[in-house]
């Protein structure tokens, strides 16, 4: 008699973890090469481009996608060249701060305009292109999970700013790392429960979205229909 099959999660799907950890290497390395070096912004910047080097080989052996892999190396080097033009080691997180506060601004932006960025993506990840958004729980769910993500780039840009405008480059590599992978895997998990609970009782879950007759997302819950579908249903 077979087991019975593990209820996948946001990082099972979205396998953020990884990625995060991945990344959190070339910073790092920056950190200790500029520590090395005798606080030398070429010894850092050296660091980081070879250490990013070889993560983007080690990422394309494992069968990640190249597009994916040539996007990581080209922040680091990007973030080489910032620091390298300004002559500030701490402009080398320059980028991470920008984009940190980029990614507060889209995904609010997603979820009040009711196109959450969580349900984006995890809609692409189980090719449902927007169909996810033709279901009222599923969507609201969605909505209410983006907000932790947006939280938590709010929580980076606590951290960082203060460190940045302090010229605190050793700080801005600790905070960097712990708030990579741990924080990404503490906002999968809290955001995969934010989901889950938001959903009414009895929903099939984020594989089969329940959709209005007429694929009307205003319509009463009374009207809701399951699609069909030849996969197997899955206990989210």
């Amino acid at each position: 008699m077979s087991e019975p099959q593990r209820p996948e999660s946001l990082a099972d799907l979205l396998g953020g973890r990884r990625g995060a950890v991945d990344a959190t290497l070339p910073p790092l390395a920056f950190g200790l090469g500029w520590l090395l070096g005798g606080e030398s912004l070429w010894g850092g910047v050296g660091a980081a481009v070879l250490t990013g080097t070889a993560v983007a080989g080690w990422r394309l052996r494992r069968g990640d996608r190249p597009r994916s892999v040539l996007v990581g190396l080209l922040a680091v080097c990007v973030a080489a060249l910032i620091a390298l033009r300004t002559g500030r080691a701490t402009d080398f997180f320059l980028l991470q701060v920008l984009a940190n506060a980029a990614s507060v601004l889209v995904w609010t932006v997603s979820v009040v305009v009711r196109w959450p960025l969580l349900g984006v993506v995890v809609g692409a990840v189980l090719g449902q292109r927007t169909r996810w958004r033709r279901d009222p729980a599923l969507l609201r769910a969605y909505g209410r999970g983006s907000w932790v993500w947006a939280a938590s780039y709010v929580l980076r840009l606590a951290v960082f700013v203060p460190l940045y405008l302090g010229g605190q480059v050793l700080a801005l590599t600790a905070t960097r790392v712990a708030l990579s992978w741990p924080l990404v895997a503490a906002v999968l998990a809290v955001s995969w429960v934010v989901v889950r609970r938001s959903l009414p009782a009895g929903h099939p879950g984020l594989r089969h979205p329940v959709v209005p007759a007429g694929g009307d997302p205003a319509g009463p819950p009374g009207t809701a229909r399951r699609r069909s579908g030849g996969e197997k249903s899955i206990p989210w």
